[in-house]
C-alpha cells in the first residue's frame, strides 16, 4: 500500500502570495494591472481544523492524477461518498484510493491501468477499517 508523509497547517506562517489577474488560455492579450492577495488556505482549504496536507508516495492512483511526489489536501471533516478518492486505514496501514459504494460494500479502487499489481481490495468486517478523510485537493509539479 502506498505511504504518507502527513503535514498539518501552520497557520502563523503566510500563506499569501500576489495573484496578478486570471490568465486566458485562448489568445493572448495584454495583461491587466490587477493584482489581489491569494490566500492559499482561503482558496484550498474549508475546514481548517481537520484538513491535513499529505504527500503521495507510490504509483496506484496516477490515472486518478495523483502522482509520486504530489501533494493532496484531506479533509477530516467531509462526509465519505461514493467514488470519492480518500485517506483511508485498513489493517494498520494507510492507502488513497477511490471508494467504491453500494450493496452494503465498500471497495478500495487503484487507479493504475498499466500496473495490475494494484488490484481492489474489498472491505469486509474482518478488517480493521476507517476512512480517514477525503481528498479535496491535489497540488502537482509540473
Amino acid at each position: 500500500m502506498d505511504k504518507f508523509q502527513p503535514y498539518s497547517l501552520d497557520y502563523d506562517t503566510p500563506s499569501q502570495g500576489d495573484m496578478l489577474g486570471e490568465v486566458k488560455a485562448d489568445f493572448p492579450s495584454p495583461a491587466e494591472d490587477i493584482r489581489e492577495k491569494l490566500d492559499l488556505i482561503k482558496l484550498l482549504v474549508r475546514h481548517r481544523a481537520s484538513t491535513f496536507f499529505f504527500r503521495v508516495s507510490g504509483v496506484s492512483m496516477v490515472d486518478a492524477d495523483m502522482d509520486e511526489g504530489d501533494i493532496i489536501i484531506v479533509d477530516r471533516a467531509v462526509e465519505p461518498y461514493n467514488d470519492c478518492k480518500a485517506v483511508c486505514f485498513i489493517d494498520g496501514e494507510y492507502t488513497v484510493k477511490r471508494i467504491e459504494m453500494g450493496e452494503g460494500k465498500v471497495r478500495l479502487m487503484p487507479a493504475n491501468e498499466k500496473n495490475t499489481r494494484y488490484q481492489p481490495i474489498e472491505v469486509t468486517p474482518e478488517n480493521n477499517f476507517m476512512v480517514w478523510g477525503v481528498v479535496t485537493y491535489v497540488i502537482k509539479k509540473i
